[in-house]
């Protein structure tokens, strides 16, 4: 066995990177000060550091800096938007647009507005993984305050069309919410040219460190306001009361400021490595699926599906590359990905889907490991199946009747 191991879940979090490390460590103890420490050098030098790291992320998204709110990371940006709103708009209506396909951080926080009385329609989306606008158009209606559809799928790397869905909620004045924590960093995101009104991303995305994130909140046309949903000091302008993370938010605007300089390049040479590994595994294998359109997704990120292979056995066969498969992140339960059933998969293909994202960190050498284990794998696994080869021989699987016995 190999003592080599490869990170290919960059979805899930990104490694730091050392640049960013380098430039947080003096904040955890050579400049200790809170940020809202107003009477003393230590105060001020936290606070210069927060407004340096928030001019670092606005440049990021060409927002102004004043409408940066920093928060614990995106799970907690997506409830203050969107709760936030709820509350703040409960006069005009109580009515939520999003889709089947959002992160668990929306689609949880939408139930929970519906037990408080609260309307949601969970639209859903094609084969693509894209919403049908004519579709969001008609779900709009007097009562809507908010649609909240995400910038790019964490599954499948799918980019909605951003511009579009801003112009229709622009037509019909409701506010435009985007989860975009895939996408901030890795592609060019400017919330005010396609019509986000609020958008949550994270630092640990991005190469950044884990534990805080931004809730972007537009200041002018219209200006957008969003209730508290963590009472205590009145930070960051009253929206989210907290001392700040001081070391954390100076690392997420170093990453933010890399990821300006770099994304390009980055982009240029993930979708090369990663086209490799889809050609490659779809010339050594038969019958591999590539879930989600290709015409509108993020760089680095494929979501593969292998037919009558399980996803989660299939990683059994390789202990030393870090992938996610298609199934619930909770071990206890087996049921196929609901981002994957949305866009119409069936059992078959749903629960035999691999999600590789990769990083800046990752080398061509990498994706050979991958594909050489990968072909590997699956083979075996085919080779074990019963079912692979009634597929193989022609049986129409749909119309076996299996015995319980």
């Amino acid at each position: 066995m190999s003592a080599k191991h490869i990170y290919l879940d960059n979805n899930s979090t990104t490694p730091t990177d050392p640049r960013v490390v380098d430039t947080m460590i003096p904040y955890f103890y050579e400049h200790p000060g809170n940020a809202a420490s107003r009477t003393h050098p230590f105060g001020w030098k936290a606070e210069e550091a927060v407004d340096y790291a928030r001019d670092q992320i606005a440049n990021l998204i060409g927002a102004d800096s004043k409408e940066i709110i920093f928060t614990s990371g995106a799970t907690e940006a997506d409830n203050l938007a969107i709760k936030g709103v709820y509350e703040m708009y409960s006069r005009k209506g109580n009515h939520i647009v999003t889709l089947q396909t959002e992160h668990k951080a929306v689609l949880d926080t939408c139930k929970k507005i519906e037990k408080s009385g609260g309307e949601v329609t969970y639209l859903s989306v094609g084969r693509n993984g894209l919403v049908d606008l004519d579709e969001l158009r008609a779900a709009i209606k007097d009562s809507t305050i908010l649609v909240s559809i995400m910038w790019a799928n964490n599954e499948t790397g799918v980019i909605q069309p951003m511009k579009e869905i801003g112009d229709i909620c622009k037509e019909k004045g409701v506010l435009f919410m985007s989860d975009a924590t895939q996408a901030v960093g890795k592609i060019p995101v400017n919330p005010k040219e396609v019509g986000v009104h609020l958008m949550a991303f994270t630092g640990h995305k991005m190469y950044g460190p884990k534990g805080v994130g931004a809730l972007f909140v537009n200041r002018k046309n219209p200006r957008v306001k969003v209730t508290a949903q963590m009472d205590g000091g009145g930070h960051e302008r009253g929206m989210r009361s907290g001392t700040l993370n001081v070391p954390g938010i100076v690392g997420f605007g170093k990453a933010a400021e890399l990821a300006q300089q770099e994304m390009a390049a980055d982009t240029e040479r993930l979708i090369k490595m990663r086209d490799r590994l889809e050609s490659s595994l779809m010339a050594n294998l038969e019958e591999v699926y590539i879930n989600g359109t290709v015409d509108s997704r993020m760089p680095h990120v494929t979501n593969l599906s292998f037919k009558h292979v399980e996803g989660e056995g299939l990683m059994m066969t390789f202990n030393n590359i870090a992938v996610s498969s298609g199934s619930a992140c909770t071990s206890a339960s087996l049921e196929p990905s609901y981002v994957l059933m949305a866009l119409g998969l069936g059992d078959d293909l749903a629960h035999s889907s691999i999600r590789f994202s990769l990083g800046r960190f990752n080398t061509d050498e990498d994706v050979d490991f991958a594909i050489d284990a990968l072909t590997k794998g699956v083979t075996h696994m085919r080779d074990l199946s019963p079912i692979w080869e009634m597929y193989k021989e022609g049986v129409d699987l749909e119309s076996v009747e299996w015995s319980a016995h």
